[in-house]
């Protein structure tokens, strides 16, 4: 097979991919004007639980989510992933990027670029902020990579990332992070808010 890869508009990524998912073909990308750099960052522990906050204000309130905000003038992805970290959280990680992922709603001119960020250590105590509420969840056996054993007993008392009541399209990517590949991803929502197409691809699976 011959060619390159076919991503959709608003990603960009130079090393190679593989497609993963390409859903809701029926309908055309969702056109935007602008696009506002965003960060969202996980801690992961020993492959078996998770950290994510429930967002008490503001865009997706209601919905748990990984810890993260809008990149300020003068920053980095990177840079921003830590402060709003520490601010949503009280804790500092030695983050690193995992993936990106753009977001496009019906009706919203501006998109969203959001760089995605993941560790698998932290350090301070975790705490309630004005803007989350942050709880630990034990990571599912059908998210996880088929070599990963089972966890602790302890993580097994934790219960299980929601995902019905995360985005819609995080059960696409979330194995990919979890599987240490690299990804990429668009989804477009509808003014419902619900999806109307996406796309994810991912570097290649590891093969020894």
């Amino acid at each position: 097979m011959s060619g390159k890869l076919q991503i959709p508009p608003g990603l960009a990524y130079d090393g190679h991919l593989v497609e993963v998912v390409n859903d809701g073909v029926q309908n055309e990308w969702v056109k935007y004007e602008k696009v506002k750099e965003y960060t969202n960052a996980f801690i992961i522990i020993d492959d078996q639980k998770m950290l994510l906050g429930l967002k008490k204000r503001g865009f997706g309130v209601g919905l748990w989510n990984g810890f993260g905000g809008k990149v300020d003038p003068g920053e980095t992805p990177a840079q921003a992933a830590v402060r709003e970290l520490e601010e949503e959280a009280g804790i500092t990680a030695p983050l690193k990027q995992c993936g990106t992922l753009f977001f496009v709603v019906d009706g919203v001119d501006t998109a969203f670029n959001i760089s995605v960020f993941s560790a698998h250590e932290y350090s301070g105590d975790v705490i309630e902020t004005d803007e989350m509420r942050p709880e630990w969840f034990s990571i599912q056996d059908s998210l996880l990579p088929r070599s990963t054993t089972a966890g602790p007993t302890e993580t097994h008392e934790l219960p299980q990332i929601p995902l019905e009541k995360m985005w819609a399209d995080d059960e696409f990517w979330m194995p990919l992070m979890f599987a240490r590949r690299y990804f990429v991803g668009r989804a477009d929502f509808g003014a419902d808010s619900k999806m109307r197409r996406w796309w994810f691809g991912a570097t290649p699976l590891n093969r020894s």
